[in-house]
């Protein structure tokens, strides 16, 4: 038969062990004494005072949690579905836990309803051009909603933005305009430059004559190269004229 001694060591161990409790470093412990809260402790060995303590654990570590995806009808009535990521951690563990009743859903709640806000107001093209002005605006506003409760949200990040098939069809019709735009200022640009440079060389030859006979030599050159039987060029008056004044002079 068990003593009575036995039974009153084995309460007493079972008490000690339910008093003590282990945080890890990036663990803290709110305590509640009576139901009144006492503060935060941890991390290392915790003492509570058995049935009079009560003790709720919170994680310090940094969280990353996933917006699931949301309808959103931007500023210029196009409809999309955006999913986005929230990272998030808890830097007052008393408020974390006494200010709101659970963090994590609405923390997760709060973050839904300002990105359909939030994207509500963009046009599209801003939406797919300017990500890193709304991430900063969504993380801005979520963490000032979230302050009271003890949480700071480092970084929000838009992941994911599904556009109808219509849409895709007309932004892929507008870059390939845009591309045939591009290939036709080049083009003219370069048409441009070449007008410029004949212009350029027709006003050196003409104050140099020298130049275009140089140049009307060079021509005959490269024709010689070529495998060609008969070759048809003009000849030049001045090489000619010397000739002309002397058979009008006899």
């Amino acid at each position: 038969m068990i003593q009575p001694i036995t039974v009153l060591i084995i309460l007493g161990v079972l008490l000690l062990l339910s008093a003590i409790r282990v945080l890890r470093e990036y663990e803290r412990g709110v305590i509640f004494r009576l139901g009144r809260l006492v503060g935060s402790r941890g991390p290392g060995i915790i003492l509570l005072i058995p049935i009079v303590d009560r003790m709720v654990k919170v994680s310090l570590r940094t969280i990353a949690m996933d917006i699931p995806p949301q309808d959103v009808i931007t500023r210029d009535n196009v409809s999309v579905k955006v999913s986005a990521v929230l990272y998030f951690r808890v830097i007052d563990p008393s408020k974390a836990i006494v200010e709101v009743e659970d963090f994590l859903y609405a923390t997760s709640q709060l973050a839904q309803t300002t990105l359909r806000s939030i994207l509500g107001q963009a046009e599209m093209d801003e939406l797919l051009s300017a990500r890193d002005k709304i991430n900063r605006e969504l993380q801005s506003i979520i963490d000032t909603h979230t302050d009271p409760w003890g949480i700071k949200v480092s970084l929000v990040e838009v992941k994911h933005v599904d556009l109808p098939v219509e849409m895709q069809r007309a932004m892929a019709k507008q870059a390939e305009a845009e591309r045939e735009r591009r290939a036709k200022v080049i083009h003219a640009s370069g048409e441009f430059q070449a007008s410029q440079t004949l212009a350029n060389a027709a006003e050196i030859m003409a104050k140099h004559p020298q130049a275009l006979q140089l140049r009307y030599l060079q021509t005959l050159s490269e024709i010689g190269t070529e495998n060609n039987t008969t070759i048809i060029f003009p000849m030049p008056m001045d090489l000619v004229r010397p000739f002309l004044k002397a058979g009008e002079k006899a």
